[in-house]
């Protein structure tokens, strides 16, 4: 086998168990250029785009923590990565949730905004997209069902639905929100993280479930124990989680020493996967298959 024909096939095999992709798919990127050895699956080219997927990443790490389903971590089962887009296909029985938690509302109570600002849910049943007024940047969604129409909550005590509300337009408590001060590291980081869903779901393949949580908006953590932080932490850099962008202002090689306590960084942006004491099991999110 040539050295070539090596690389491809090591760059294939990355890309599947990054993504849950056929093999046979990421051969075909292999061999048409779209991955390689040292960048296995395919990056957002736009920052934009980036930004939003995210912010996709913060608010689902944070609101699903301990109520994955069957390994989930992020509601998601496999991503289909591209430079101009991605399309990711949601866990049925957290399909509804997913897209409720991500939707932003107001907290009319204690004042603030959930959710990702400017997102809407646009489309209808085998064609529904993530989209974001924001940036312009979409991520379709994919269910096992084809006429799969989400269940979404009604505004109730101390809610409000920004996005039943101006569906088409930004409403003002979502214009001029920055994706916050860790910036463009962090976008480049999290939008790796989301397209790599079915390699962080190895951290929930035994109990189903993970501790995942945030670090403000500079991170996550994923937190389980029965997963090896040193082979999970192997395995995302294998898969180019941490590789610097040409064009990113900042960004720097992985900390060797950082790298062996599970921290990925990109900038002062951070991934943390690490072992820890599982608590029982906690009650599992119930939610419809279809």
């Amino acid at each position: 086998m040539s050295s070539r024909t090596d690389n491809r096939h090591r760059a294939a095999s990355i890309c599947r168990r990054a993504t849950g992709l056929p093999l046979h798919v990421c051969h075909r990127w292999a061999a048409e250029g779209l991955i390689t050895r040292v960048q296995p699956v395919p990056d957002a080219v736009d920052g934009g785009q980036r930004a939003f997927e995210a912010g996709v990443v913060l608010v689902l790490a944070d609101r699903l923590r301990h109520e994955q389903v069957e390994g989930a971590l992020l509601g998601f089962t496999r991503a289909e990565p591209g430079p101009g887009g991605l399309t990711l296909s949601l866990h049925p029985a957290m399909a509804d949730r997913v897209v409720a938690e991500l939707l932003p509302r107001i907290d009319t109570e204690y004042g603030g905004m959930r959710g990702v600002a400017g997102l809407r849910l646009t489309g209808g049943p085998g064609q529904w997209h993530l989209s974001g007024l924001l940036t312009g940047a979409r991520i379709r969604l994919m269910h096992p069902h084809p006429e799969w129409t989400p269940l979404l909550p009604d505004d109730g005590v101390g809610t409000s639905y920004l996005w039943r509300r101006d569906p088409s337009r930004l409403h003002g408590i979502e214009t001029g929100r920055p994706y916050d001060r860790w910036g463009e590291a962090r976008d480049w980081l999290l939008s790796r993280l989301l397209r790599r869903v079915s390699l962080i779901n190895e951290a929930g393949a035994a109990h189903g479930w993970a501790n995942t949580y945030t670090h403000g908006n500079r991170g996550v953590v994923v937190e389980c124990c029965a997963v090896s932080g040193q082979h999970m932490t192997r395995s995302l850099l294998r898969s180019g989680l941490t590789m610097v962008p040409p064009d990113l202002t900042g960004g720097h090689e992985p900390d060797e020493v950082a790298t062996a306590h599970g921290q990925l960084g990109l900038g002062d942006a951070l991934v943390t996967v690490r072992q820890a004491g599982c608590a029982a099991r906690p009650q599992i999110l119930r939610g419809r298959t279809r």
